[in-house]
């Protein structure tokens, strides 16, 4: 019995024990942080008075439990303080009740005393510039810090480096970005145990030359951030690797300008390279497939990669995401795609190579890659159609195909990515019809882009009663054909916020049904359509973002239509809409940064409310029947940038007013009655690209401050109006303008002989100066009117006609080569046309008729292969007319009528001497010969009177004999003569 009852003892002992020890766990559960330091209490207190904290964010931090305030951890066993977690759970400063979370003040060196603290994570606040503590650095346990974005300034203290235990570091962003600051990163050597480490936005400058053999003596270094630090210097060499257990390296952003370093490639545990938005430049190596571990790839924003991706690179099996954008590489993407497709398991979710130059045709191996989300293309010179192995792509979410070259049918396998979300397919040549078997599985889709404006191929052939089973937030459809009907299919798409049907062929009202819709919309582009009636305005529109209207060239009528007050950009122009503009158009749109109501059928006055408009950038109402003086409000606009007030019945003075626009780059007043001289403030916008004020009642000089105060200026047109006096010599500064029209106004005097440093008219402008024109300009050309727009860039022309211009023709305008058209025509001018003409090799237009030329044509001109108009009639020229080249077409004999020496053909009058008519003896040579001639001619004359002379005279002296024959012989002839005239001369009076 005895034993039994020594095992029920041991058992009884042993339950009490297990009760015992489970009571004592469930009470330290229960109980976690109930045995907080009240040293370390008050340490926690002291630290939040030194806080301010607006949000109440620290209500928690009272009572005697300090492990229980928020934000505050301890150790489960000790109860000592061992995580201090303070980040800003809203980064944007606000969160949605208004309240402001960021903490401030001052860090309060109270925390020494949380001897056991090993993480510490302020980041996200705004600690006002104060200094990052150094006795950070003697908080020796400290394992994690975290004080990224928390708007502290001055230097990092170097006693950071005395955490020895520290493995997670975060500065990065650390001061506000108004404040700029040098360090270096000799302290962080010491920092043996570091794994992850961000630096990011930190300016590393003084680092610049050794920070790579610094962080390269950190051994267990697995996060590396040293994106926009300012580095420069990137090493392409480094002796040896130490950061073997480097998984991510992030240097983007810092000015490098190398090619991609080989030491890279040999850091095989490599899983993140980003490299993006610096200058590297050079192929992309076909080590990088050395990476195996390699997830994440990013050199994009780079420009200078160039060639071919490398067929290797295919082989990294472990790729998730590839962004290339934005580099030089061309060649076609078939080898890669190839490459990926043969890995048993391809990982590749994002490929972005957009903005390159890359060719060729999609593969079809393409749809081999299952797990692709993300396919952004665009902006390259794709060739062919979209592959119809797309529809295998059932994870692709986003896909980027536009601004390529691309054609043929959109594949209907597309209608089987039922994950798709965003598609956008403009400004390539697709052709065929579109169906509702093209979305059949779309119901995840929320943005469509298709179309190009000029194309016409592509037709949407929907049935009526099609509801489609997505929602779009965002649809735009250039130049197909979606009428002629507005799409019924759009009933069901309640969220839309885009609408964009540019160019597609609609002829209809708006119909109720959309406008029972309810959409708040940010955009609604319905130009260039046959739309008619009347704009209601039941449209709503969003007020965040701010939105746009375009309704331009179509055949809407009725009063300006004025919808909500959150509109930015109103597009109008080019309808019939009638009436006076709103007088409160500035009050009911406030907003408005553009207004363009031009070519429509408007009258009245210009209202005294658009100066309300304070953010206008653009202000277009032209064509319109407008009348009244221009107002006094233009001190209101600080930023205009283009005013177009052109083809309306506006009178009297420029406003000194207009002076004030700064920014103003376009001003556009042609064919009004503006009367009056150029007010001298207009001196002061010293931006403007284009000064067009012709076709009106203008007086007085040229103004010389046009020269010397508009140094940009492209476009000088102060045609038709009664400007006098000279043409002033600093026009000759403007060394960017490439249109001059002075024509038609009573300038007198001489061309200045500096025309020659006009050197607009010696440069090519391309498309990418586009965006310095704006509106449409009226020229003289090829002897018509012609109105220029989108092509202004590429004109190049002088019209000095109908003037009282005198004078010789400056040989200097020879030196403008770029000259397309040369107008000289109606004035006085005299001399001959310049030899040198015949260098102006873009000549397309010269005319220099009615004026007072003289000598014969160049035959050089004959070599302007350009050359297709010409007026050379009612002038004094002479000779015969040049043949041969280019003088084989101009063969209207208008061309040279008025001109009574000229001959040959195409007039009647033949020549009577034989003009050589090889190029290469010009007027030059002829005249040069005639001066020969002379001199021949002089030189007998001059031997004939010398050899008569002497014959004579000579024989006199030497013969007395003949000598006084000769003499007596006079006088006997002298005395004769005056007895007749005595003898008549007496006879007469005597009479």
């Amino acid at each position: 019995m005895a034993r039994p009852s020594l095992q029920l003892i041991i058992l009884v002992f042993l339950l009490e024990f297990l009760h015992f020890e489970m009571i004592k766990h469930g009470y330290c559960n229960q109980n976690l942080h109930s045995i907080c330091k009240q040293n370390e209490k008050k340490a926690l207190i002291a630290f939040k008075e030194d806080l301010v904290d607006p949000s109440g964010r620290l209500a928690s931090w009272r009572g005697e439990d300090c492990c229980r305030w928020n934000g505050v951890s301890c150790d489960n066993r000790t109860g000592y303080v061992v995580e201090i977690k303070l980040r800003n759970p809203y980064p944007k400063s606000f969160n949605v009740d208004g309240l402001v979370y960021e903490l401030g003040g001052e860090v309060s060196p109270s925390l020494l005393d949380l001897k056991y603290l090993n993480h510490l994570d302020l980041s996200l606040n705004n600690f006002d510039g104060g200094q990052i503590p150094g006795f950070l650095g003697s908080l020796s346990k400290l394992k994690y810090l975290n004080l990224s974005s928390a708007s502290f300034r001055g230097r990092i203290p170097p006693n950071l480096r005395k955490l020895s235990e520290l493995e997670y570091l975060d500065l990065g962003h650390y001061y506000s970005q108004t404040q700029t600051v040098e360090n270096d990163l000799k302290w962080i050597s010491r920092l043996s145990t570091l794994k992850y480490l961000n630096l990011g936005g930190v300016d590393l400058s003084r680092a610049a030359s050794h920070w790579l053999q610094t962080l390269n003596s950190l051994p267990v270094l697995s996060e590396l951030h040293l994106f926009e630090c300012q580095l420069v210097n990137l090493p392409t060499s480094l002796q040896s690797v130490n950061f073997t257990s480097l998984q991510v390296l992030d240097l983007s952003n810092n000015g490098f300008n190398s090619t991609i370093p080989e030491w890279l490639f040999n850091i095989s545990s490599l899983k993140r390279l980003d490299l993006n938005s610096n200058y590297l430049y050079g192929e992309l190596p076909d080590a990088l497939a050395n990476l195996t571990s390699l997830e994440e790839l990013d050199l994009s924003e780079n420009y200078g990669i160039e060639g071919r991706l490398p067929r290797k690179l295919g082989n990294l099996c472990n790729l998730q995401k590839l962004v290339l954008t934005n580099n030089n590489i061309d060649g076609d993407i078939m080898e890669f795609i190839d490459g990926l497709s043969e890995c048993s398991n391809n990982r590749l979710e994002t490929l972005d190579l957009g903005y390159n130059k890359m060719t060729g045709n999609l593969p079809k191996s393409l749809g081999s890659l299952k797990n692709l989300q993300y396919l952004i293309l665009w902006r390259n010179s794709f060739r062919g159609s979209i592959p119809e192995t797309i529809g295998n792509l059932l994870s692709l979410r986003e896909l980027y195909l536009s601004y390529n070259q691309m054609s043929g049918k959109i594949p209907v396998s597309l209608g089987q990515l039922v994950s798709l979300v965003v598609v956008d397919l403009i400004e390539n040549s697709w052709e065929g019809v579109i169906t509702e078997s093209h979305f059949t599985n779309l119901s995840r889709l929320r943005e469509l882009s298709i179309g190009r404006f000029w194309d016409k191929t592509v037709v949407f052939n929907m049935s009526s009663d099609w509801m489609p089973t997505f929602k779009l937030v965002y649809v735009k459809i250039l130049g197909c054909k979606l009428g002629p009907k507005f799409p019924t299919w759009f009933r069901n798409q309640t969220e839309l916020k885009t609408i964009v049907l540019n160019k597609v062929m609609i002829s209809d009202v708006i119909p109720d049904w959309f406008l029972d819709m309810g959409l708040e919309l940010e955009e609604l582009d319905v130009a260039h359509n046959q739309l008619y009636g009347k704009v209601p305005n039941s449209l709503r529109f969003t007020a965040v973002p701010l939105s746009n209207v375009d309704l331009s060239s179509n055949w809407f009528e009725g009063p300006v239509p004025l919808w909500s007050s959150n509109l930015s950009t109103l597009y109008l122009a080019d309808n019939m809409f009638s009436g006076p503009i709103p007088s409160n158009i500035g009050i009911a749109l406030p907003s408005l940064t553009d207004l363009d109501i031009s070519r429509n059928n408007l009258n009245g006055t210009i209202p005294l409310s658009i100066g309300n408009l304070t953010g206008l950038t653009t202000l277009d109402i032209s064509n319109n029947r407008l009348s009244g003086n221009i107002p006094q409000f233009w001190e209101n606009f600080p930023m205009l940038y283009l005013l177009d007030l052109s083809n309306n019945s506006l009178s009297g003075t420029i406003p000194n007013s207009i002076g004030s626009l700064l920014y103003l780059k376009f001003l556009i007043l042609s064919s009004n009655n503006f009367s009056g001289e150029l007010p001298s403030s207009l001196r002061n916008c010293t931006q403007l690209y284009s000064l067009d004020i012709g076709d009106n009642q203008f007086s007085g000089q040229i103004p010389v401050w046009i020269g010397e105060n508009l140094p940009s200026l492209l476009i000088l047109r102060l045609r038709n109006n009664s400007f006098t006096g000279h043409i002033p010599s600093a026009i000759c500064r403007l060394s960017a303008l490439h249109i001059l029209d002075i024509s038609k106004n009573n300038l007198f005097g001489f061309i200045p002989r500096c025309v020659g440093n006009l050197s607009g008219f010696q440069i090519e402008f391309t498309s990418d100066d586009a965006d310095r024109y704006e509106g449409n300009l009226q020229l003289v050309a090829k002897g018509r009117l012609v109105q220029y727009s989108s092509i202004l860039y590429l004109v190049n022309s002088i019209d000095l006609s109908s003037n009282a211009l005198s004078g010789d023709i400056p040989s200097e305008l020879a030196s403008l080569f770029k000259l397309g058209t040369l107008n000289l025509s109606t004035n006085n001018l005299t001399g001959r046309i310049p030899p040198d003409f015949g260098n102006l090799e873009w000549l397309e237009t010269l005319d220099l008729s009615k004026n007072q030329l003289s000598g014969p044509i160049p035959t050089n001109l004959a070599s302007l292969t350009f050359l297709n108009h010409l007026n050379l009639s009612y002038n004094n020229l002479t000779g015969k007319i040049p043949t041969g080249n280019q003088f084989q077409t101009l063969t209207d004999p208008s061309i040279y009528m008025g001109n009574n020496a000229l001959c040959g053909f195409p007039l009647s009058v033949e020549c009577d001497v034989k003009i050589s008519p090889f190029p290469g003896q010009n007027n030059g040579d002829i005249d040069d010969k005639k001066e020969l001639e002379k001199v021949w001619l002089f030189s007998f004359v001059g031997l004939g009177f010398f050899t008569g002379f002497w014959a004579i005279c000579g024989s006199l002296i030497l013969k007395k004999q003949w000598r006084d024959a000769y003499f007596q012989f006079v006088e006997r002839m002298l005395a004769r003569n005056y007895v007749y005239w005595h003898r008549k001369i007496s006879g007469m009076g005597r009479r």
